[in-house]
């Protein structure tokens, strides 16, 4: 009888084990998360443990936050310097960079690269005219000028697809700057002699509408425009309309951050960056434009 009361017992023997046993089934799950809290709060982490992070934090990491503040408080307006005599850019280049995303596929009508049939027309009715739909807009295709090309390297890329499609146009070249005029000295001269008032009047007066003209420019609505306006306003290759609420309710359940990272390496028929050079604070400013139609 005895040994089938021991065969029935359990590891537990005394009210001292009990204690011991209660003690650790407590403190071991506080430590555990004590630790779990600390790690995911730590700035020092391994690339690898941001996806973790991210679940842990219901898909808001510290990288999203930090993003948040740093929007939050950045400037209005950005001015834009360019380098006039930096090397332009090829047709080649410039075409994979801005237009590959129409061009390629033919998307909203745009003649095709290298289809000498879509292009035959077209090429008749000679360069100049090309280069103006392409500078000015036409169609579904917004006005390329004024964006991260300047108006020569478009008339390259302009020539490059063109050219692809059998016609013979020279590859444009900067224009040569204009020689400085004899009456220069002069007006130096009228305007030195200018009255002590007229020369107290501070220069940098009109630059103030060119400030605001170029933040709006920088803006994720002018990038919405140059780059994306394309494919968003007719919904070509089933890209969300710009504020068609069901075709982005899905997509919103996501997250901006996850929104932001596929316009930045691309998804479906969409290439990286829209086929744009923006970097990606301009891409989520974009896409935070296209999320607000939206809400």
């Amino acid at each position: 009888m005895s040994m089938q009361e021991e065969a029935h017992t359990g590891p537990i023997k005394t009210p001292k084990q009990l204690l011991l046993a209660v003690f650790f089934s407590f403190v071991i799950p506080v430590f555990a998360i004590i630790g779990l809290v600390a790690y995911v709060v730590a700035d020092n982490k391994p690339a690898g443990s941001v996806e973790a992070e991210s679940h842990a934090l219901g898909g808001v990491t510290a990288q999203d936050l930090d993003r948040g503040v740093a929007g939050r408080i950045r400037k209005v307006g950005a001015v834009e310097i360019r380098d006039a005599n930096r090397p332009l850019k090829s047709g080649e280049e410039v075409f994979k960079a801005q237009c590959t995303a129409c061009h390629t596929p033919g998307a909203a009508g745009a003649p095709k690269i290298a289809d000498a049939a879509a292009w035959g027309a077209r090429i008749r009715s000679g360069f100049d005219a090309l280069v103006q739909s392409a500078l000015k807009g036409k169609g579904a295709m917004p006005a390329q000028s004024g964006g991260d090309f300047d108006d020569t390297e478009i008339a390259r890329a302009v020539a490059y697809m063109a050219n692809s499609a059998g016609a013979k146009f020279a590859e444009p070249q900067r224009p040569a700057a204009a020689p400085a005029t004899a009456t220069a000295p002069a007006a130096a001269t009228v305007q030195t002699a200018a009255t002590p008032a007229a020369a107290a009047a501070p220069a940098s007066a009109p630059a103030a509408p060119q400030t605001a003209v170029a933040g709006a420019a920088a803006s994720g609505e002018a990038l919405y425009k140059q780059a994306c306006v394309v494919c968003h306003a007719a919904g070509v290759a089933n890209a969300p309309k710009l504020g068609d609420k069901a075709a982005w309710a899905p997509r919103l359940q996501q997250g901006v951050p996850a929104l932001v990272q596929s316009a930045v390496k691309g998804k479906g028929a969409m290439p990286p960056k829209g086929g744009s050079t923006a970097s990606e604070s301009e891409i989520r400013a974009a896409v935070e434009y296209m999320v607000s139609t939206v809400k």
